[in-house]
Parts: structure tokens; C-alpha cells; sequence
């Protein structure tokens, strides 16, 4: 049992100096459908994305109640929603493609599906957050790029929400963010997961 109050046990226990969570990178690409109607360069979101998160996990209880004894036994795992910060420049091509890829699920007017993302293939993506070490080298088995210690992968993802920009003639010297809000059907982690299967390739 390592002695407390001892500051040399806490950083020999402590693995380089700790994850830094401004170490990341979002690779995600828009679905093909929405690449015609707003072209979207493959690394714009890689570089534009400066938040996002490592997904969390939850797997619901299923109670049983016994001589008035509550037993617990696991559940369904469910995935919560997945958000990004997304600095905005004047291009707005991002802004574009998120408004075009919600449109096309369900248009502004029309309250119609366009006829190329009637499929789930045709209207979702799959994406990946990847944390790097701040050396540039790996340490878990199962990561394959230079630099990267946990990535997440995403599949089956689409956008439910795009967040306002807020326009003020007294807001100087700052540039415009907004949060994308993404459902997904599920997430994998190369270094935890004991799904076998193919490599993950984002779309």
C-alpha cells in the first residue's frame, strides 16, 4: 500500500505527467449526399473542431426484488448524444454543410427527406476523436498513428443540433463558435473493445 503524504510515490504512480485534454484531433467527413450541395475539404472539421469530448459509457440496471431484497443485474447500454465546438470563419463552409445535412434529413420548409438520404447510408457518417500523448509516440497496444494513446470511433452519426451564433455590435476581438450535437449508434475503442472486426475507416 503506497504511503500517503509522500509526493515522489504520487508522481512515480502518476504516467506522464497526465493526459492533456487539448491533445485531440475530430476526423469526420460529411456523407457523400451532402458533399454535392456543400463541398466540405476533409481536413476543415480537423482543424475548425477545438472542443469535443472522449465519449462516456452507461449501461442501464434491471431491478429484481427478492424477499423485498432489490437485486441488480445489468441492462442495455445506451450512447449519449456526442457535441462539438466549431470555430466559424467566413467561409461558413462547415456552417453550410451542417445546415445542408440537417435540411436533407428534414427540410426547412418542406418537412420532407430528400430522396438521397431516404437510407441510413445516405444521411450518416462515421467519425473518430483521437488523443495524443504530448511526446508523439504511442503507448497502448492497438493504436496505429504516431502520438495517439486512446481514440473513440463513432458509426452510424448524424447531426440533431446545431447551435445559434450570437451577434453583438459590442463583442471585439473574438471569432464565432458554434456546437454541432451528434446522435450516433454506437462507439468502439480500439485499445478496450473486444468487438472483432475490420479497421475502422472514417467515411
Amino acid at each position: 500500500m503506497a504511503a500517503p503524504f509522500q509526493i515522489d510515490s504520487f508522481r512515480s504512480n502518476f504516467g506522464g505527467d497526465g493526459a492533456r485534454p487539448n491533445l485531440f484531433q475530430v476526423v469526420m467527413n460529411v456523407p457523400n449526399a451532402i458533399q454535392s450541395v456543400a463541398p466540405l475539404n476533409a481536413d476543415s472539421i480537423t482543424f475548425m473542431a477545438k472542443a469535443a469530448q472522449l465519449p462516456g459509457s452507461t449501461i442501464g440496471t434491471v431491478p429484481l426484488y427478492y424477499f423485498g431484497r432489490e437485486m441488480k443485474f445489468p441492462g442495455n447500454r445506451t450512447f449519449a448524444d456526442w457535441t462539438i465546438t466549431i470555430i466559424n470563419d467566413e467561409s461558413f463552409l462547415i456552417r453550410n454543410a451542417m445546415e445542408a445535412w440537417m435540411n436533407s434529413i428534414n427540410s426547412n420548409a418542406g418537412n420532407v427527406r430528400n430522396n438521397n438520404t431516404t437510407s441510413p447510408l445516405g444521411y450518416t457518417t462515421n467519425a473518430t476523436v483521437n488523443q495524443f500523448s504530448k511526446n508523439g509516440t504511442n503507448t497502448n497496444v492497438g493504436e496505429v498513428q504516431a502520438g495517439i494513446i486512446k481514440s473513440y470511433n463513432f458509426y452510424g452519426m448524424f447531426p440533431v443540433d446545431l447551435s445559434p451564433i450570437d451577434l453583438d455590435w459590442g463583442t471585439n476581438d473574438t471569432i464565432e463558435e458554434f456546437t454541432v450535437t451528434f446522435a450516433y449508434q454506437y462507439w468502439t475503442a480500439a485499445s478496450t473493445d473486444q468487438i472483432s472486426g475490420s479497421a475502422f475507416a472514417p467515411q
